[in-house]
């Protein structure tokens, strides 16, 4: 009884083998029997053959299993081939649509709007606007590249589809900007490239597509007239984080250069204007020239006015004659830390300084003699 059951269930499927029928687009696997001529025949069931180009099974075997796809169904002949259908492809790009899966096509050319692309052997569309993360003017510079789509738009069983590589590049971006910041979170210091100047401050690339703002005033310790005072658009430079947040899908980075310059401090950045004093003499480089004094900076980012009326009391100084990148001896005269600003004067003869003090206070007990002192001393120098 247990062999006439197997008999029968195999007699049952061999039955409903030979009575399948076969539509266009199938995907079937199947056994080469044999070549002949210019079709191979294969195997598709118990009692049901098929035909394909022997030119598309060239290197194979009879024997050999593969998949074909069904391109003619007649009765009596069903032809098959290794390319899929029209309608296989439709289904696939149907099918990645709905799973949101990256399809592969080619840039074919520009046409109104955007650019034309063959994905397997179908013209799809992508609108200029989703080509990339940045602006594209025309496309052509994308003609003839291979390059990754998502389908955004399947209509009309494949003949409407519209694709954007923009979308993917954003999925993309935004698993790296979630790596890279948690790596460099909020206090760290990081490289950067200048971008663009705006009088607000400068515009800073951390990341391919992803800029953060240093404001003006956190662009130097001194102040700035404009950010191109101090950059320029290429320039490398080190940043610290100082915040990050999302705002209506849009990624916003602050950023701050003088506070990056001190990398070792483990709390608050040290603020270098704090370490000047009155009566602090020093040198310093000319970092600018004006009709009323000097603008000299003290140290990266630290500049102070040694105006004209302060020049006065030295002759030789001259300051006429004093140029861009000149080095000046300078003496802090007032520090006004709240405004970032310091007043410098010429440094001060310490001897002269004393016997004009000694002088005042002393001037009674010199009697006629310091009279006299005095008297021939103006009338040399007269």
């Amino acid at each position: 009884m247990e062999h006439a059951d197997d008999f029968s269930e195999l007699l049952d499927s061999s039955l409903e083998a030979a009575g399948k029928t076969y539509a266009v687009g199938d995907r079937l696997t199947v056994e080469i029997i044999t070549f002949g001529g210019e079709d191979a025949v294969v195997a598709l069931g118990p009692g049901q053959e098929g035909f394909v180009a022997a030119a598309e099974l060239a290197g194979r075997a009879s024997g050999e299993t593969l998949d074909l796809f069904v391109t003619s169904a007649r009765p009596g002949e069903i032809r098959l081939s290794i390319h899929p259908t029209d309608i296989n492809i439709a289904r696939d790009l149907r099918e990645a649509y709905e799973n949101r899966r990256p399809v592969e096509g080619q840039v074919s050319e520009v046409c109104k709007g955007g650019v034309r692309v063959r994905v397997r052997g179908k013209i799809a569309f992508c609108p200029i606007s989703q080509l990339d993360l940045k602006r594209v003017e025309t496309g052509a510079e994308f003609v003839g590249k291979v390059l990754a789509f998502r389908i955004t738009e399947f209509r009309e069983e494949g003949r409407g589809v519209v694709l954007s590589r923009r979308k993917l590049l954003e999925e993309e971006q935004g698993l790296a900007i979630d790596a890279y910041f948690a790596e460099h979170p909020e206090g760290s210091v990081v490289s950067g490239c200048v971008t663009r100047l705006e009088p607000f401050g400068a515009f800073i690339e951390l990341l391919p597509g992803v800029e953060g703002l240093a404001h003006v005033s956190e662009l130097a310790w001194s102040r700035l007239e404009k950010p191109s005072d101090l950059l320029s658009p290429g320039q490398t430079v080190a940043v610290k984080i100082l915040k990050r947040d999302t705002t209506q899908g849009r990624l916003k980075v602050s950023l701050s250069l003088k506070q990056a310059a001190d990398r070792s401090a483990p709390g608050p950045v040290d603020d270098p204007w704090a370490r000047y004093a009155p009566g602090q003499a020093l040198e310093g480089k000319v970092a600018r020239k004006e009709p009323y004094g000097l603008f000299v900076e003290l140290e990266p980012g630290v500049v102070g006015l040694l105006h004209q009326s302060r020049t006065l009391d030295d002759p030789a100084f001259a300051l006429e004659r004093r140029k861009v990148g000149d080095r000046v001896a300078v003496e802090i005269d007032e520090v006004h830390l709240s405004e970032r600003r310091i007043s410098l004067r010429l440094p001060r003869d310490p001897q002269a300084e004393a016997w004009k003090t000694r002088a005042v206070e002393d001037g009674p007990a010199f009697g006629a003699l310091g009279e006299g002192l005095r008297a021939a001393f103006e009338k040399k120098a007269s």
